[in-house]
Formats: C-alpha cells, structure tokens, sequence
C-alpha cells in the first residue's frame, strides 16, 4: 500500500473491516458472490472533492481557494482529479466561476482533469475554455432525474446523445455517471435492473467508463454487489467505478480496497486546507486515523 500511514493501513485493511463487520466475512465467503471478490491489481482515483463536495456549500468559496486546493491535489499523485462543473450558475451558483476556476489551475501533463458538463451548451464552453475531457451525469431514478438535471431518464438521453456525437467529433473523451445506483432520496431502493439499463445505455451512446454513484450513501456490500452482477453482465468492468458515499459509514466496506501510488499525507493536507477554508472539521475517517496515530 505505497506509502500510506500504518494507522491508514489499518482503517483500510481487510482485517479491520472483517472485525468491523463481522458479517462481511461470512457474506463474502458466500459462493454466489465470489466474482465480485476478485480485487484488481491496480485502483484508479478519481478525485471529485472540488466539483462534487464544493458544489452544495451554502456560502460561496472564493476562486482562488478552489484553484488552490485543485493545484494541492495536483501534488497527491493522483491522476485524475475532476476540477469543476459547467452548469448554469441559476441551478448551482457555487459553480459559477467554472471557466475562471479551469483557466487559473496549474495543469500538469500527467493529470487529467475533466469537468462535469450537464448538457450541450455547458460541453461548449467547458472546451472554449480548454477542457479535454467531459462527464456527463445521468440518473437510474425517475424523478431524481427531473429533479437534479430539469428532464427524464429519455429526455437525459437524447442530450447526452447529441453531446457525446459532438465530443467524438472533437476527439473529446466523455465519463458517465449513474447517480442514485443503491437508493433514492425519493423513490426509495433502486432495482439493479434499472442500473444497468441506464448505465447500459450511456455506454453504449460511447462513453469510455460509467460510475456507478451511491447517491445517498445507503448502499451495503450486498446491494452493491447484487448490483454490479447486474451491470457487469452487460458492460466490461475495465469500463465500470463506483462513486461511494460515507453517509452512513459503509463506503469503506463498500469499497474494500487498497490504495496504491497516492501521497496520502498530500491528499490530507488538501483536505485539511479546504475544511480550514470552510471552517468545519473534516469527516474524513483516513484524517482522522492520522492524527491518532
């Protein structure tokens, strides 16, 4: 695990989770899931904290707190870090600033940094401003669907089509989201069926990954695992991720895995530079288990 903290080792490893969660071990054991328990040898990080744990502040966080904080993580090792959302500043003022935000952060060559575009006019001026790759963020519940992006899973899907039609053009990758993958705020549990149709559908229009988001952090082991049996029958898990909330403490169990080739210390320092900015505590168990230590 690289060069992680022995008292983050411990927080991440199986053998904590197992004592943790007790029944975790009997469920994983359990033969019907044991495809899931295959762990890849390498994990992908794709760090959303500027664009999705900035976006619902209530009080405006200055430009250059988020380009700082954006050049910090560019400092971790991590490879991917989605820096902002092009989103009309009626539906998410937070975001207003998105084109001075991508114009001022220091790009490394080594660092890719998409940004989330809701809809084609956002796409446009997301590569005005010199953005080299897209997200695009659609949802396997009907009304949070009409709720968070103003359309219907179809109507989402006929945006997304002319979008991702645009980008290929323009050689733009484009990421999918799945939002509310494991539960809805609204219409409750999610069926794994829906899932993957929806993130079926997305893959198909010609996105290169689909994250499958545990919206509202309600999410265990074994919805998550029922879930991407249904969708890895349909989309190759080199195209699949999961986006996990620790709304009820069980990202961790949800995740099961180990962290490789990120300066961890440099993570936490930028977390510990925004909730100062903030002004709050952090939440973050791996923080926490540092300072402990």
């Amino acid at each position: 695990m690289g060069n992680i903290p022995s008292a983050v080792k411990h927080c991440l490893s199986y053998e904590t989770l197992a004592q943790d969660y007790p029944w975790l071990v009997r469920w994983l054991q359990e033969e019907k899931y044991g495809a899931i328990c295959e762990f890849p040898k390498t994990v992908k990080v794709v760090e959303v904290g500027p664009r999705d744990g900035l976006q619902n502040e209530k009080e405006m966080v200055p430009t250059g707190v988020k380009i700082q904080l954006i050049n910090m993580l560019s400092e971790t090792g991590l490879s991917v870090i989605e820096a902002t959302s092009f989103v009309s500043s009626k539906w998410v003022p937070q975001m207003a600033d998105h084109v001075d935000v991508f114009k001022g952060i220091t790009k490394s060559p080594h660092i890719k940094y998409p940004v989330l575009t809701p809809n084609l006019q956002g796409y446009r001026t997301a590569i005005e401003a010199g953005a080299t790759e897209v997200a695009i963020l659609g949802s396997a519940s009907e009304t949070f669907s009409k709720k968070n992006i103003n359309c219907s899973i179809e109507e989402s899907m006929l945006r997304f089509k002319e979008l991702i039609s645009s980008a290929k053009q323009a050689g733009i990758p484009v990421r999918g989201y799945v939002s509310c993958a494991l539960g809805c705020p609204y219409e409750g549990r999610i069926e794994p069926e829906k899932v993957t149709e929806v993130a079926k559908r997305l893959y198909d229009l010609g996105c290169y990954e689909v994250s499958l988001g545990d919206t509202t952090g309600e999410g265990t082991p074994k919805s998550m695992a029922m879930m991407l049996q249904s969708v890895m029958k349909e989309i190759p898990t080199s195209a699949l991720a999961v986006h996990c909330h620790d709304t009820y403490g069980q990202a961790l169990a949800n995740i099961l895995i180990a962290l490789q080739g990120v300066n961890l210390s440099k993570v936490i320092d930028a977390g510990e530079f925004i909730c100062q900015a903030l002004n709050r505590r952090t939440n973050s168990k791996v923080a926490q288990a540092t300072v402990k230590s």
